[in-house]
Order: C-alpha cells, then sequence, then structure tokens
C-alpha cells in the first residue's frame, strides 16, 4: 500500500474537524475546533487555521500529498468559496485560496458536505459495490450527493446531487432558499418538530422538541408524531423518485439525525417510494441507512479530494 496521506477538513455550523487519511480510509490524527458561526469571517478561518496547525504538527503530516473540504453550502468549487447558511459571516468565503496558503501550497479540492458522505459511503459504506448512487444526509438540513457511472459526480460548483432543495410540493411552503415545497423544508429535523408541534404534540417534562423527541413519541403510538414522520418520509420519497427517474440510480442511502429514528422514518418512506417510483427501471430501487456515522465527513473529503482530482475514479 502506497504511503500519502490526505488531510481532510469538515466544516459545518457546530464544529471544524481536520484529520488525516491514509488509502485504507483511517482517520490517523484527528483536530476538532467549535465553529464560531456567529463571529467574523476571519474567527471562523481561525479555527480552521487552529485544527490544520494541529495536523502540521503531527510528524505525519509530511506524508500528506493533498487536502480535501467538505464544507456545509452553498459552496462553489469552481471559484473556491464558500456561503454556508449557517455560518453567515462567511458569504462567497476564499477557502480553497486560505487553506492553500495555510497548508503550503497542497492542492487543495473543495466540495459539499453531501458529495463528501456520498464519497465515503461508495468508498466504504453503504453504496459500497453500487455504480449507481444517491447519498443523503437528512438532518438540520438535507443534503446529497450522486455517483454515476461508478464516479462521484460533484457537478462544476461541487453540489450536485442537493435534493434538499428539490420542489416536492409546488403549492408548499416557503423555504429559506426562495423556492416553495421543498424536500428540506418538509423532511428535516426542525421541520419535523415544527410540524408535530403545530399539530398538537407536545414535549415531555424534560421540555425536549426535537425531532429525536417526536421520533420517540412517534414509537410510544403518539398519531401526531407519526403522521410528521409519515409526511417527512413521503417528501423523501418524492425526491428520491425523481432523482431515480433522471439518473437511474440504484440505491438511496440516507444519513443524518433524523435516519436515526430508524425504522419510523424507513418504514413509511419505503411505503411511500412504492407510490412514486413506479416506472419499471426504478422500482428495484434500493434504500438504506448509511453506516459511515460521524467520520463520514473527513473520510469523504479526503476521498473526494482524489476521486475529482483523477476524474472520480478511484479512492484514497
Amino acid at each position: 500500500m502506497h504511503t500519502d496521506l490526505v488531510a481532510a477538513l469538515d466544516i459545518g455550523g457546530t464544529k471544524i474537524a481536520a484529520g488525516l487519511v491514509d488509502g485504507s480510509g483511517a482517520l490517523l490524527v484527528r483536530a476538532q475546533r467549535p465553529t464560531p458561526a456567529r463571529e467574523s469571517a476571519e474567527k471562523v478561518m481561525g479555527a480552521v487555521t487552529e485544527v490544520l496547525a494541529e495536523l502540521s504538527g503531527s510528524p505525519l503530516w509530511e506524508r500528506a500529498t493533498a487536502v480535501g473540504i467538505g464544507s456545509a453550502g452553498p459552496v462553489d468549487a469552481s471559484a473556491g468559496t464558500v456561503s454556508p447558511v449557517n455560518v453567515p459571516g462567511w458569504r462567497d468565503f476564499p477557502l480553497v485560496e486560505r487553506v492553500g496558503k495555510a497548508v503550503g501550497g497542497l492542492p487543495v479540492e473543495l466540495v459539499g458536505d453531501g458529495v463528501a458522505m456520498t464519497a465515503a459511503e461508495h468508498w466504504l459504506g453503504a453504496a459500497r459495490g453500487y455504480d449507481n448512487a444517491l447519498c443523503m444526509v437528512v438532518s438540520t438540513g438535507v443534503g446529497g450527493g450522486l455517483v454515476l457511472g461508478g464516479k462521484l459526480h460533484p457537478g462544476p460548483t461541487g453540489n450536485a446531487g442537493h435534493i434538499g432543495h428539490v420542489s416536492v410540493d409546488l403549492d408548499g411552503d416557503l423555504c429559506p432558499c426562495g423556492s416553495r415545497g421543498c424536500v428540506e423544508r418538509i423532511a428535516s429535523g426542525p421541520n419535523i418538530a415544527r410540524r408535530a408541534l403545530e399539530a398538537g404534540w407536545r414535549p415531555g417534562p424534560d421540555g425536549d422538541a426535537s425531532a429525536a423527541a417526536v421520533a420517540a413519541a412517534a414509537r410510544a403510538g403518539d398519531q401526531v408524531a407519526i403522521a410528521s414522520f409519515e409526511r417527512a418520509a413521503q417528501a423523501l420519497a418524492a425526491g428520491i423518485a425523481a432523482t431515480a427517474t433522471l439518473v437511474e440510480i440504484d440505491i438511496a442511502v440516507i444519513g443524518g439525525g433524523v435516519a436515526g429514528a430508524g425504522d419510523i422514518l424507513f418504514a413509511p418512506l419505503r411505503r411511500a417510494l412504492r407510490q412514486y417510483a413506479t416506472l419499471s427501471f426504478v422500482q428495484q430501487l434500493t434504500v438504506a441507512p448509511a453506516v459511515m456515522g460521524t467520520d463520514a465527513g473527513l473520510v469523504g473529503a479526503a476521498a473526494a479530494a482524489v476521486r475529482v482530482s483523477s476524474g472520480g475514479a478511484v479512492a484514497v
């Protein structure tokens, strides 16, 4: 096995993580800082610089040949900029340029966090062995990425597969993105909780009003909680079926906090998918939970860096 490593960054609204990833997908060195999401652009970049400095202090750093970044979006890989919705200080922030300077000129590749998760699941996870896949993160938002013809397909700006902003309800609620009836507006964790609360569900004594609490109530038989998850599952099914019809995917892999609801989400999702994926060439579509967990962002950012730079054909 070759000895090259890839440095990876996973940038979100809560944490900024970094790691050195080897050719088997193992994380050999890790570093992490909280994201100062409400601070200035330079404060946020300061946290990025700190985790990179921690990595570069490792004796393994000299083996790093590239840097992969998976960032909350929108991202623009063609311009090397990021504008994460949940990091308001970063708007068209030149992240690739700044990271490149911080790492002494190593090549830097940027993709959206959904694309990074897709790269990880296709390399080592639930989508391994599938040539055509949609992988999704269903959490505070809904993101995703595509593998087509056995290759990661990030698109020109690194956002291809961003299923969260496919409209599945033409007259639906206004989404923060400006469109209406987006998958994210219906199926994300905060919107599952919002819809349950609006319909009369109430948290328990601990006051937990999260989607996880709604899922627990659904498992206990609360009909309002069940209905909120069924609506989320329907929106996800419609978006998945539309994607499958367009590009003929074989599997849809779903990760993120909402996927932790298990059968409360997946059972109605599979039922709804049968109603939407009706054409012969999409009827065998498989739906599976993601398996890479919290490592997906870093492992996927490393894999994406190598795949994008090599035309999508190989892993790290």
